[in-house]
């Protein structure tokens, strides 16, 4: 999902902002916004943006004829 199109705008991963700390952003158009700010000159850069980890599998409610056919 880091290449979808319909991504929520932020300005965390705007072409056009440099983030300086974990909560704001210096943008080119608009100065030092929050990073969940977003303006009309958002451009996605997907390099800028950090997935979400995935879920860790819970091995321990899982039995063994879980695993037999």
């Amino acid at each position: 999902m880091l290449f979808r199109k319909n991504i929520d705008p932020r300005c965390a991963y705007c072409q056009r902002g440099q983030q300086i700390n974990e909560r704001e952003v210096a943008c080119m158009k608009r100065g030092i916004v929050a990073v969940e700010d977003h303006c009309r000159a958002f451009r996605y850069d997907p390099l800028k943006r950090v997935p979400p980890r995935p879920a860790s599998l819970d091995t321990e409610k899982l039995k063994e004829e879980d695993f037999s056919l």
